[in-house]
């Protein structure tokens, strides 16, 4: 039975080139009415992370979220998944310095920005400031990455960055790091802290 990972799959393939067949075929197939338009893989760990703690299954639901692979593929995803394409519905999440691409892609659409939430700086931004500095170097400590931050915090380039920024910075310094801390840190949340951009989007879908 077709599934919406095939699906994700397949139009990856579509928005690198490839033919869009198979993705018209499973939209049809699997029932896909949304597709949540995300930056990177660390983003869509943590929209599929705060789903399962709301005990909500977003692929039963027919919503499909996709990481990009960077915002300047906002275009391209917009073409062959809203009006001009698919005509799925579109929402997501995207960084304010990012916002303007955006806006562009989803105009030359003609798809509605309604579904679409800014967080300031990055959605890792957004989660650091909500658990608070202290409680994420916490979550570091117990995942065993407690030497490799101190090491990152004590170099001479993070000595004038407030320790959010270093946080920030440290997550991305590893691959696989900052899809791994996507989830982690959702799931250290309280419900009530969740940042607003992410609480928003999931209850738009």
């Amino acid at each position: 039975m077709a599934d919406m990972g095939a699906f994700r799959d397949a139009v990856t393939d579509w928005a690198a080139g490839g033919p869009g067949e198979a993705a018209r075929e499973l939209a049809v197939r699997v029932g896909v009415r949304t597709a949540v338009l995300l930056e990177g893989p660390s983003d869509r760990e943590a929209v599929d992370a705060l789903a399962a703690r709301r005990g909500r299954d977003l692929a039963a639901e027919g919503v499909c979220v996709v990481a990009m692979g960077g915002a300047m593929s906002i275009g391209r995803y917009t073409e062959l998944l809203g009006p001009p394409g698919l005509d799925l519905r579109l929402a997501g999440l995207c960084d304010v310095g990012e916002r303007r691409f955006y806006d562009r892609g989803l105009e030359r659409a003609r798809a509605p920005r309604q579904g679409f939430f800014v967080c300031v700086s990055d959605l890792e931004d957004e989660l650091i400031r909500a658990l608070g500095t202290a409680r994420v170097e916490e979550i570091v400590r117990d995942e065993g990455d407690l030497r490799a931050w101190q090491t990152f915090s004590r170099q001479p380039a993070q000595h004038d960055r407030p320790r959010a920024q270093q946080l920030r910075r440290f997550l991305g310094t590893k691959k696989g790091r900052k899809i791994r801390y996507g989830r982690l840190l959702v799931e250290a949340l309280d419900e009530e802290l969740t940042p607003a951009p992410l609480d928003d989007l999931l209850a738009s879908l």
